[in-house]
């Protein structure tokens, strides 16, 4: 009959492993370890430890004072209108976007044009001739109605 085959394995020691995979270390990675070196130096003259300690140190007056600051009335309105803000620009098709940003470049942007006077009655009479000009007042004039709906429902006055 067939007796089976003792396996002894050795004890593993984790500890003799590690110290081997240290000592093995600065060969196998001399260039990262100078790369981290010459990174820490620079961090230490530029005071960026001192800085963490510091704030380390003072963490909890830190966070009450980022608290106490996050409760008040201005910094909870900043932050709604932040979101809304986001909401708006999210609801703004990108094209759209980018032809307000063109004309307002050409219209606002260049500091060498001259001051434009303000053109006469029958100049700007004429202006309405151009569907570009019309256009931009009737998309001006639907968001001033928008505008006036929305103040009216919040005001609840007619």
């Amino acid at each position: 009959m067939a007796r089976p085959i003792a396996l002894e394995l050795p004890p593993r020691d984790a500890r003799d492993e590690l110290r081997k995979r240290l000592e093995q270390a600065p060969i196998e990675h001399a260039e990262a370890l100078l790369d981290s070196y010459e990174l820490l130096e620079k961090l230490h003259q530029h005071g960026i430890f001192e800085l963490m300690r510091g704030a380390l140190g003072a963490s909890d007056k830190l966070i009450e004072t980022a608290v106490d600051a996050a409760k008040s009335d201005d910094s909870v309105r900043a932050i709604r209108n932040a979101i809304i803000l986001g909401k708006i620009l999210g609801s703004i098709n990108p094209d759209v976007l980018q032809g307000v940003a063109v004309a307002v470049e050409e219209t606002l942007g260049g500091y060498q044009k001259s001051v434009i006077e303000p053109p006469g009655l029958f100049s700007l009479l004429t202006q309405y001739r151009h569907k570009e000009v019309r256009r931009s007042i009737a998309l001006v004039n639907r968001f001033l109605q928008v505008l006036g709906n929305q103040i009216k429902l919040r005001r609840g006055s007619n």
